[in-house]
């Protein structure tokens, strides 16, 4: 693929700037695809599905999309970085489909967010530290409620740990460029469904084979209540293994999932 050069420093201005509309563009779409359907157009159906009753803070929602815009910043910045890395042949990101076995690109994908979950998972026990916390992490849970717009709410600190991840990751870690633009779309998915403060997951699903591997709603609204439990990003194998899940997870979890949407 021809580029110009990104190393340059008006190359690079205008690459940060089109990553930063892709990320601002991709996050208003999906939170707020997610907010109509499920806070202004179909809100009785997921009444029973709420998992917190109290009312947002006033101006939450703003404040949230304030933060979201400095993150996705930092996300292009990285971005920026990347593709420039990209170009001078230091990362492992591929484009003919022929150059691994085509197994590769799921497996690609499952391996990504596995590291991905391990690295969050420490970080996030990390931030929760009371040294740490105000300074990187208090912003995000201001949203003791959560909300769609909540999930790239984020101090610059914290956006920059979790923009510096997959800079990194792609040094080493061949990817098809198809599959890094699916797993961005899934980190985005993910944030705004865990943050929804509504259990979308159908009933019975934190008990079967793959849904207790699986953090939803429930899980991280949890989290932003008790403080101490669930730090995980995708799955809940870390929090299973070190005993950080909420004792009233499965519980809650059920109780939200029993009744028939209407």
């Amino acid at each position: 693929m021809n580029l110009p050069d990104l190393s340059s420093p008006w190359w690079f201005t205008i690459a940060t700037m089109v990553v930063f509309a892709v990320v601002i563009g991709r996050y208003f779409l999906i939170a707020g695809l997610f907010y109509c359907i499920f806070y202004l157009w179909f809100p009785a159906k997921w009444q029973q599905r709420k998992i917190n009753a109290r009312s947002y803070k006033k101006d939450q929602f703003k404040k949230e999309v304030k933060w979201s815009i400095i993150t996705a910043l930092l996300f292009a910045v990285a971005g920026s970085i990347t593709a420039i890395l990209w170009q001078q042949g230091y990362t492992k990101v591929y484009l003919d489909s022929t150059e691994y076995s085509w197994w590769w690109m799921p497996a690609s994908l499952i391996i990504a967010m596995l590291i991905h979950e391990t690295y969050y998972y420490w970080l996030h026990r990390w931030m929760h530290h009371p040294k740490v916390f105000k300074h990187v992490h208090k912003v995000h849970h201001d949203s003791n409620i959560t909300s769609p717009w909540t999930a790239f709410s984020f101090h610059p600190w914290e956006g920059f740990f979790q923009a510096i991840f997959l800079p990194v990751l792609l040094l080493f870690l061949p990817m098809h460029l198809y599959i890094l633009i699916i797993y961005l779309t899934i980190m985005t998915f993910s944030s705004v469904i865990n943050h929804l403060d509504i259990e979308v997951y159908p009933k019975n699903f934190s008990n079967n084979f793959f849904g207790k591997w699986f953090i939803g709603a429930t899980h991280h609204s949890l989290h932003h209540k008790q403080f101490k439990y669930n730090y995980g990003l995708y799955f809940t194998f870390w929090d299973k293994w070190k005993k950080t899940e909420s004792p009233l997870y499965q519980q809650l979890f059920k109780e939200k999932t029993d009744s028939q949407l209407k």
